[in-house]
């Protein structure tokens, strides 16, 4: 329940009209209700013959007490039917009450409806604030985040976890909010009744909120275990269409949908046990309440036919209805808590995310970033990921304006080393410089703002070539994407399309080849028209007369820019203005390719392996 309240402190108080509103009109309708029922009095007298009449209308103010007033109040309403009764006899009388228990019905359930109907907004905009928080959480965290946790488990976090606290959080608000008023209402009248029955009910409704409290206790723990479940299910779904032609090279679908089916059957089990205990909330409470009207029935007739209670017949029917309508609101109040329970699991799991924290914290004071003017350095640099070390003792000086390749096997730290510049991880020892600040000094989207990335494998939205290329630079013209596609040698096939620049290019580009999705990334870096360019492996999985045009497009990309770039190929590293060779995270070797070649160390046998 703390998580439940700390879940509308965070969430409700941008929407505290509707909470007032609902509030008030929830009131409205319970009292409409009492209003409604009371109708039952005086016609059970009417048709029993049990009316009395009062001697005269009793005159009460304020100060005269509760007790008093409220007798004097039962007194006058007395007074009056029997009035009206004496003046246009039973049947009109009968006719009358008939017509105000129709327009308390009416009040009733219009207000009613006015408390739900405030209650939407709420719901629907706590929803849409959750989700707003999670993608935006989930952009703001660094990669390294991604690394150790599954894609798919993220998904279903964003997705079947939140539409899990939809259904069984947001949708109990309304009986959250209205129930317990209504509750509390009812109770107030009969206690004003008859305290004894009262006090006998009150006796035994803990034992049914233990017993229902007991059922719901295991809902959570296996809400939780549902939900891993439908994350790694998720998981298995993503990595399959990702996998997709790799599963039908090596025949394996039957391995694949036996895995599948495995974890289907688990889910499917999960949730069974699941909904068998929320569904036995309903019946559970509906035994429990008829069982408490019984008792009560015994108990309030041997008060009343012993002439030990202060209620008569007609009243004590009256008292009876009110409690049965505590009934209904109570059971939806249990179903609402086992609901509750269901979706704390998911929200748990939301809220893993929510709370992580960010390992790469923005300066308290940051720096402003003028343009890059300078050089760029890393200075003892060393970093690792867990426990093993990826680099060691980097010291590299970059003056503007040039081009500096890193070369070395895989896994040497050519790409961890790009990807320190523009934070996507922080360095464990050193430092990056900036024209002599380090980078920790400036905001993240500061440094990246002057950075353009061309990745070895493209990253491409399901969109259309103007809004892939025009990604991230704000009022870019349609004459600037065109430029910029040219200079990059994609204008000639993307004008070759049915619709041109505004033809959809697929999931992740896959209605094109490699060369011309490598070929967008780099227009889309040419219109960024960044000062800093570090290119990732940009031709290494291109066919050759691919890799000639992307060459040709990243030599027009990298004039004039300072430029990092991490290569196996001799193609587009022998022309940098120095050459740095990575073995094991360290520096081995730095010059030019001619100095390397001649000393015929490391790099010179990287070169003769690619000849050969």
């Amino acid at each position: 329940m703390f998580k439940f309240l700390s879940l509308l402190k965070r969430f409700v108080p941008p929407y505290k009209k509707y909470v007032l509103l609902s509030f008030l009109f929830n009131l409205l309708s319970t009292i409409f209700s009492l209003f409604s029922f009371a109708a039952i009095i005086p016609v059970l007298q009417i048709l029993f013959g049990l009316q009395h009449v009062s001697g005269s209308y009793q005159i009460w103010n304020w100060n005269d007490g509760f007790q008093y007033i409220l007798e004097a109040v039962k007194n006058n309403l007395s007074f009056m039917v029997d009035q009206i009764i004496q003046s246009v006899g039973a049947p009109t009388a009968l006719f009358y009450l008939g017509l105000f228990l129709t327009v308390m019905t009416a009040f009733k359930t219009g207000t009613a409806y006015l408390g739900s109907y405030y209650m939407i907004p709420i719901r629907t905009g706590v929803l849409r604030d959750l989700r707003n928080q999670m993608y935006k959480k989930i952009v703001s965290l660094p990669i390294g985040f991604f690394t150790e946790e599954r894609k798919g488990d993220i998904i279903s976090r964003m997705t079947g976890d939140v539409n899990e606290v939809e259904v069984s959080i947001m949708s109990s608000l309304d009986l959250i909010f209205k129930n317990p008023v209504t509750i509390l209402i009812y109770l107030i009248v009969m206690i004003s009744m008859s305290w004894q029955l009262t006090l006998f009910v009150l006796i035994l409704l803990p034992f049914s909120g233990w017993l229902i409290g007991k059922i719901g206790k295991s809902l959570k723990h296996r809400s939780t275990l549902g939900q891993e479940q439908a994350g790694e299910l998720l998981s298995q779904i993503e990595e399959t269409l990702s996998g997709l032609r790799i599963v039908k090279a090596f025949n394996a679908e039957a391995k694949l949908e036996a895995r599948f089916s495995l974890l289907n059957e688990k889910l499917r089990r999960t949730y069974n046990r699941v909904n068998r205990r929320f569904n036995l909330a309903h019946p559970v409470s509906e035994f429990i309440g008829t069982m408490v009207i019984a008792i009560l029935l015994w108990f309030g007739g041997v008060l009343i036919l012993g002439h030990h209670s202060s209620i008569g017949a007609a009243e004590f029917i009256y008292y009876l209805v009110i409690f049965y309508s505590i009934i209904a609101p109570s059971k939806d109040l249990s179903k609402a808590s086992y609901s509750i329970q269901k979706g704390m699991a998911s929200l748990d799991r939301v809220d893993r995310i929510l709370n992580t924290e960010n390992t790469i914290q923005e300066p308290s004071k940051p720096l402003p970033f003028p343009p890059f003017s300078d050089k760029i350095e890393f200075s003892n640099l060393n970093f690792k990921y867990d426990s093993e070390w990826v680099l060691q003792q980097v010291n590299i000086v970059i003056p503007k304006g040039k081009t500096i390749a890193l070369v070395g096997q895989s896994g040497s730290g050519k790409s961890t080393l790009l990807d320190l510049l523009p934070r996507y991880y922080d360095t464990t020892d050193g430092g990056i410089f900036i024209d002599g600040n380090n980078i920790k000094n400036y905001l993240t989207h500061d440094i990246r703002s002057q950075m353009g990335i061309v990745n070895q494998e493209p990253i491409l939205f399901n969109d259309t070539f103007f809004n892939n290329i025009a990604f991230g630079v704000e009022n870019a013209t349609l004459e600037d994407v065109m430029e910029a596609a040219r200079i990059a040698n994609a204008h000639d096939f993307i004008i070759a399309t049915e619709h041109g620049y505004e033809s959809n290019i697929g999931d992740r580009g896959n209605k094109l080849s490699g060369g011309q999705r490598q070929r967008i990334s780099i227009a889309r870096a040419i219109l960024k028209n960044p000062p800093i360019l570090i290119l990732d492996e940009a031709t290494s999985s291109l066919d050759t007369e691919s890799e000639k045009m992307v060459q040709d497009a990243l030599e027009k990309l990298m004039m004039h820019r300072t430029t990092l770039v991490a290569a196996h190929r001799l193609s587009t590293i022998k022309n940098a203005d120095e050459i740095y060779v990575l073995s094991e995270g360290r520096i081995v070797e730095h010059g030019k390719h001619d100095v390397l070649m001649a000393i015929d160390g490391y790099y010179k046998r990287l070169c003769d392996m690619q000849s050969f």
